[in-house]
């Protein structure tokens, strides 16, 4: 199995469309957000992640995630998830993650996903500065 795409939204939709088939309606794509307060503030952004099985294998797999202050396996880790998961081979199913982020300053950090033990795919998020109003 393979991440087609892991993407951080504000929100997320599946509608049924003619075929069957289905239509996936993302808004607020983003790799960055004003923190709402000053520093060290909480967030929780939602991750998804869009993943496809092949013919022939055998549907079963385990999302991962680790959210870590860099780009290296051996970062700081911020928050974990794991989810099992069961797809039809030959179809796509998505993962929806929401991480709960402590912040003690504006920086960047990194959503490492994977399937099963893959290669891990990064995803960036940055913390800018509240926005005065």
């Amino acid at each position: 199995m393979q991440i087609v795409s892991a993407l951080f939204v504000e929100n997320f939709e599946m509608r049924q469309a003619p075929g069957p088939s289905t239509r996936i309606d993302m808004t607020g794509v983003m790799f960055s957000q004003a923190a709402p307060t000053p520093a060290p503030v909480t967030i929780d952004p939602h991750l998804v992640a869009l993943i496809f099985c092949p013919e022939g294998a055998s549907g079963n797999g385990v999302f991962e995630v680790i959210f870590r202050n860099g780009v290296e396996e051996d970062s700081e880790q911020l928050a974990r998830n794991v989810s099992p998961f069961t797809v039809e081979p030959g179809k796509f199913t998505y993962r929806l993650v929401k991480g709960e982020l402590d912040f003690d300053g504006y920086k960047q950090i990194f959503a490492h996903c994977r399937v099963d033990k893959n290669p891990w795919h990064l995803v960036p998020f940055t913390l800018l500065p509240p926005v005065a109003d």
